[in-house]
């Protein structure tokens, strides 16, 4: 079993002189014919599936041999697909280890930018987008539509929702974010914005991105001018609203807080993500949408929703 193996390993990298197969005390459940090998790279490519990216990184440290099995991209694809809990997104332009790395190493958009606004982020999940086209909508009330004869702006001003199509198919991670007010520079404002902020998988290690030659662009905004009980904000792949997955977005009294509790809350499932954060009294809010194109007329390789208090 994998305990047995864990514990098998854990005693092997105590030791202080290398084992030796004719001092194993698994020899004597061998026949006379047999050949025992600790170094079976099979055997170790199943139990590394099962350790987590330190646990990687502190095994392939042990010895060169080692070092070898653990940078198979196999191994990290897993690791990778297994923490994100996302199926496959089959090719990719990077190597798994790096992608893991930029999922897992604590970075997140406004590190990058904008870093003097930021104020706090929390990290949602991931889900996946297997269609290129997105809803984007602040209201999560259903059913939610599509309404292809309407404008980007005729759909956020009468709606509060937008389709935004070429978008990069694949792994997208999500995050909320709490930034200052951006008509105020004071240091002691307490932040008045959340914003969804999702991003394809390979966003960060693009060289367009680090440059910086790629920048969002505002689709538009909407304005609602009345007391609102929450923000909330939701991201969805077209191909699959009528999934039942995003049926357990749309059912918001399995997952938004109660009325007086104000801290945000997030819905994560395979091709949609959502936000809700309750408010207090106010006067509406402000919603802008943002994405980020992989060159001028690239596909969207990231999408940010931002509320912001009237």
């Amino acid at each position: 079993s994998f305990q047995i193996l864990e514990i098998t390993m854990g005693k092997r990298m105590r030791r202080t002189r290398p084992l030796c197969s004719c001092v194993s005390p698994r020899l004597k459940f061998l026949t006379p014919h047999s050949i025992f090998s600790w170094y079976e790279e099979d055997l170790w490519t199943e139990i590394a599936k099962f350790l987590d990216g330190r646990s990687l990184v502190m095994l392939a440290s042990t010895s060169k041999w080692f070092h070898r099995i653990i940078m198979e991209d196999i191994i990290w694809k897993h690791a990778c697909l297994r923490d994100l809990q996302v199926p496959d997104p089959g090719k990719v332009a990077f190597k798994w280890i790096n992608l893991y790395a930029a999922a897992f190493n604590g970075c997140h958009s406004y590190k990058f930018r904008q870093q003097d606004k930021h104020i706090d982020w929390m990290r949602i999940g991931a889900f996946s987008f297997d269609s290129q086209n997105a809803l984007l909508t602040e209201n999560l009330i259903p059913p939610l539509k599509v309404l292809k004869e309407k404008t980007t702006e005729k759909m956020l001003e009468s709606n509060g929702c937008c389709v935004v199509r070429n978008v990069k198919s694949g792994i997208w991670i999500a995050d909320l974010q709490l930034v200052r007010c951006p008509v105020c520079d004071l240091n002691t404002c307490d932040g008045t914005m959340q914003v969804l902020d999702a991003r394809h998988i390979e966003l960060f290690l693009s060289e367009g991105y680090q440059d910086g030659s790629w920048d969002y662009e505002l689709l538009g905004s909407h304005n609602e001018k009345k007391q609102a009980n929450g923000a909330s904000a939701g991201i969805f792949d077209i191909k699959h609203l009528k999934d039942r997955s995003t049926s357990a977005v749309l059912d918001l009294k399995s997952w938004v807080g109660k009325p007086n509790d104000w801290q945000p809350k997030a819905m994560i499932t395979s091709y949609a993500v959502a936000v809700n954060t309750n408010l207090q009294e106010n006067e509406g809010l402000h919603v802008k949408f943002h994405v980020m194109k992989s060159g001028k007329n690239g596909e969207i390789v990231s999408i940010r929703m931002s509320e912001q208090l009237q």
